[in-house]
């Protein structure tokens, strides 16, 4: 069987879970969560991250500081995880959903600005299989009526967005604030976690509070109060030490990792480019790929529930994703129903196939062949 996903290990998670225990200090924002967040910081720029124990954490988190309260409401791409919605759902928001591009996942930036109105407060955009979107564009949007910008970038770390004037920037370190996965199916895994970036310098030091359960521990820990206390809202969004020293041993090999996910990434597209039944990524001008998913586009819903069978008759396993937000039970419950046909035209035909570190070639060639040969 050539499952989905598997989740590759380096060999030092549990050394450094080890190490961590031998610390003495496991309860999170010990030596490994300063050592992973120091980490992006670095190499990504964002201004501040702090490890969440999931990305939907993450993103409530975001909720908060955005100050979404009942009554506001938030764009959300309609092709997306629950959680990208969620987030904002749990704080009285009323969700927008906006469609794809017909032949991208991702939000078309060109018919967000027709859905702000008075009560938009935030818009949050899902960087879908770690391809940017079109972020000068939404950036403009966000400018023009003062909004706040929320990149749920949780397929998209090590992928980068270059502007017009040549500039590059990692993904996560646009938006005034930024949510990754590091959930066990995503490059970079430590089995369950998530990380808050944080780009803009106001909502810095309220995230510390809210990230340690409404306290101003953070500060306490530094030396810069001689006692804390409980100051604001918030919640236990800090991840143990453990699932932090995992992560460190995932970041060590990052480049590893992700030159051998872009080999097998190039070895699909370059072994299925000729096949006019099918349609694959596309990557834009302005967007690196980070190879976190490999994805075909059938030309029915029958076909890919046939291709679905043939591939796990033969021992393959390849799955479709999201289900359209704005067709859900929950939402349909409160709103009416609207029409995003591309968000639908994913939902129906969207197909994606195995992708994980140590896929071997000759199994990768067999999905190839039997996907040409359907």
């Amino acid at each position: 069987m050539i499952p989905f996903n598997k989740p590759y290990l380096t060999g030092k998670e549990t050394k450094y879970i080890e190490e961590a225990v031998a610390s003495g200090k496991i309860s999170g924002n010990g030596i490994f969560t300063q050592k992973c967040q120091a980490f992006f910081e670095e190499k990504y720029g964002f201004r501040k991250a702090l490890l969440t124990t999931s990305c939907t954490d993450a993103l409530e988190m975001c909720a908060l500081l955005a100050n979404i309260n009942p009554g506001d409401e938030v764009i959300v791409p309609d092709y997306t995880f629950v959680s990208s919605a969620l987030a904002f759902v749990r704080q009285g928001a009323n969700i927008v959903f906006a469609d794809s591009y017909d032949n991208n996942p991702n939000i078309d930036a060109n018919k967000i600005e027709e859905l702000i109105t008075e009560k938009t407060k935030a818009i949050v955009v899902v960087h879908y299989a770690g391809i940017a979107c079109d972020m000068e564009k939404i950036l403009s949007i966000v400018n023009k009526h003062n909004l706040i910008l929320i990149e749920d970038a949780a397929q998209a770390i090590d992928s980068f967005y270059t502007f017009k004037d040549g500039t590059q920037k990692a993904l996560g370190s646009i938006g005034h604030l930024g949510a990754f996965s590091f959930h066990e199916t995503k490059n970079i895994i430590s089995g369950e976690g998530g990380m808050l970036t944080i780009n803009d310098e106001k909502f810095i030091n309220r995230a510390e509070i809210i990230w340690e359960k409404g306290t101003n521990r953070s500060m306490f820990f530094r030396g810069e109060i001689n006692k804390y206390g409980w100051v604001d809202t918030g919640s236990s969004f800090l991840p143990s030490e453990i699932i932090s020293a995992f992560l460190w041993a995932q970041l060590e090999n990052l480049n590893d990792i992700q030159q051998k996910r872009l080999e097998i990434w190039d070895r699909y597209y370059n072994g299925l480019k000729n096949n006019s039944k099918i349609s694959l990524p596309i990557i834009p001008e302005y967007a690196t790929n980070n190879a976190h998913m490999f994805y075909i586009i059938c030309e029915n819903l029958d076909d890919r529930t046939a291709l679905i069978k043939k591939l796990k008759d033969n021992g393959i396993l390849a799955v479709f994703h999201y289900l359209s937000l704005h067709k859900s039970e929950y939402y349909n419950q409160k709103h009416d129903k609207r029409e995003l046909p591309n968000s639908d035209h994913f939902e129906e035909n969207l197909l994606r196939l195995p992708l994980f570190y140590e896929l071997s070639e000759n199994e990768q060639q067999r999905v190839i062949d039997l996907i040409n040969e359907f």
